[in-house]
């Protein structure tokens, strides 16, 4: 077995394919994050939050260039249903959303009249609502973002409805609410809270909640602590494993907790993403380089 790969489990030997280790397509990045695909162009956007840059990634030659600049000091980045880039953005303290025509619009930027702190990470879900995470670290200093004293009071996930544009926060209870991700039917939310990066008893883990129909959110158990550093970003494959960033690599859970495997790269991994034409490579973003990965599974339509 090769070291970039360690297996726990049996069923992570026909979900990885050990005989190509990661390939490292860029270096170059301060911090890099946001992973978002786009399947018709074939390329990957990225983010270097401390550079404050979009890079993009031509998939068909592997060719990185400056997509944007002066933006933002963009964090985690998603695509909606209509192939539009959602980014969050810590020195604008919003969510905001790339029209086709290259115009960037605010999705959110306050909550009951108070601006958020630094929108983290973003999912959409198919009825079109944006549903972000809400932690401090882009308002802590001015490295990531600008420094400023928060004004809520709390780290919060929140969910923006896409018929009214209301914000409306789903969850309260977490320290430092991070990476986000729905199973394939929606019905279940993964929430990581990584407040153990700032707070010596925080937590290191990830949470599942059950969405109900009428979009109540209940539940929240533990769903894995992490044992190396923080959880951060995390995506879902087509049967509901979880794939999530730690200290040391990509680590892969099954939909119930059991660890099945680990991708180890030897470095801090911030977020990830599936993509290629079949969804079966998976791209990392890690300390200050991009990482593609080919996999045996694929990722979710």
């Amino acid at each position: 077995m090769s070291e970039h790969y360690e297996i726990v489990e049996r069923d992570f030997r026909d979900m990885v394919a050990p005989i190509f280790p990661p390939e490292e397509l860029f270096r170059g990045a301060l911090f890099a994050e946001g992973p978002a695909y786009f399947a018709a162009g074939r390329y990957l956007l990225f983010t270097d939050i401390p550079n404050d840059r979009i890079l993009r990634l031509d998939e068909t030659n592997d060719c990185v260039s400056v997509f944007r600049q002066d933006c933002g000091h963009p964090n985690g980045q998603t695509v909606d249903p209509q192939g539009r880039l959602l980014t969050c953005e810590h020195r604008h303290r919003r969510v905001s959303r790339t029209e086709h025509d290259g115009t960037v619009v605010t999705v959110a930027d306050q909550w009951r009249g108070k601006q958020l702190n630094s929108p983290n990470d973003a999912v959409v879900t198919r009825d079109g609502a944006v549903w972000f995470t809400d932690p401090t670290y882009g308002i802590l200093h001015d490295l990531d973002g600008i420094k400023a004293e928060p004004e809520i009071g709390g780290c919060h996930v929140y969910r923006v409805d896409p018929a009214t544009g209301e914000v409306e926060a789903k969850i309260t209870d977490m320290v430092m609410p991070n990476g986000l991700a729905f199973s394939k039917d929606e019905s279940t939310l993964y929430v990581v809270d990584s407040g153990k990066s700032h707070f010596e008893d925080g937590p290191a883990h990830v949470r599942a909640f059950k969405v109900d129909c009428d979009m109540q959110v209940r539940g929240g158990e533990v769903l894995a602590d992490c044992p190396v550093g923080i959880f951060d970003g995390l995506r879902l494959d087509d049967a509901d494993n979880i794939w999530i960033s730690t200290g040391e690599g990509v680590y892969c859970y099954q939909s119930g907790g059991t660890l099945l495997g680990k991708i180890k790269l030897g470095k801090i991994v911030a977020n990830l993403t599936f993509a290629g034409p079949r969804r079966n490579m998976m791209y990392i973003c890690a300390m200050n380089g991009l990482y593609r990965v080919r996999l045996k599974i694929n990722g979710p339509r």
